[in-house]
């Protein structure tokens, strides 16, 4: 079901796409975002470790530097058939994890101090579980693809406010390039943080998975999200869905969740509750 909610909005966001296109820009300003759109997300996907690592002021840590963390890494990798991923630790007194890289063979793994200090071995499991399952599930390349979507359906928007709309043609509706302007861009954004927050949903059914334990991922989700609000923790915004909680804000209720780049902590706890609740009547 999740993988065909991404498949729905992620068709709904190509269609957006082009109907932008030929309604602000016209064919070649379709083209032109697009090629622009792709280059920037291009450069970001192959960049993206080092980028995140240093926009968290994370340090990567050797077997011998962090030998507990690396143990239980190289067995629920192992679980997960991956290869092994680079490790970092980041300064943050928030306790938090993210993991990026473009593929599994060069995949990084990255949790806070907060972390190793705030939960449990098992809850640990958990977490790290969660992380390897985003990156067995390809998530860094969807997730760049759902940007340069975005991203060039954006540039639409702009080249139409500053150089005039259409392109290659005067023809068509004002108003609703004017609406497509305006609202196309947050209908992408809108889609683009649905897809995330679905690909979260995965990752946590996926680490319940490999780590056979999901109260205890559920058990640390409830520690993370209780420290986001209490503990600060300094970032760029366009940094925040890389972690396993949102880090700089409270989760939205109603409409608000719409623009949430991450899941309600209580429906994730919810749905980690009835696959313990499933797993354990089967047994």
């Amino acid at each position: 079901m999740s993988n065909l909610k991404v498949f729905v909005l992620m068709a709904g966001l190509t269609a957006l796409l082009a109907a932008a296109g030929q309604a602000v820009a016209g064919q070649s300003g379709l083209v032109t975002a697009l090629l622009l759109a792709g280059v920037m997300n291009f450069v970001a996907y192959f960049a993206s470790a080092q980028i995140a690592l240093r926009a968290y002021g994370a340090k990567v840590v050797s077997a011998q530097q962090a030998p507990g963390l690396y143990a239980i890494v190289d067995r629920l990798r192992q679980r997960a058939g991956l290869p092994m991923p680079t490790l970092a630790i980041a300064p943050h007194a928030q306790p938090n994890a993210f993991a990026t890289g473009r593929n599994p063979s060069r995949a990084v793994v990255c949790v806070t101090q907060g972390l190793l200090n705030t939960v449990t071995e098992t809850e640990l499991e958990g977490v790290l579980a969660h992380e390897l399952a985003h990156i067995k599930h390809r998530d860094m390349l969807l997730m760049t693809v759902t940007a340069t979507l975005a991203a060039a359906i954006s540039h639409l928007a702009y080249v139409a406010m500053f150089m005039g709309g259409r392109g290659d043609e005067d023809d068509g509706n004002p108003v609703a390039g004017l609406l497509m302007i305006i609202l196309a861009p947050i209908a992408a954004m809108l889609i683009q943080f649905a897809i995330g927050r679905q690909r979260e949903f995965k990752a946590d059914a996926g680490g319940a998975e490999i780590s056979g334990q999901p109260l205890a991922l559920a058990s640390a989700l409830k520690k993370l999200d209780a420290a986001a609000h209490k503990v600060p923790m300094r970032l760029e915004p366009a940094m925040a869905p890389l972690a396993q909680v949102n880090p700089l804000a409270a989760h939205g209720h109603g409409v608000l969740k719409l623009f949430s780049t991450h899941p309600s902590t209580a429906e994730r706890v919810a749905r980690l509750e009835r696959l313990a609740f499933g797993a354990g009547a089967a047994r």
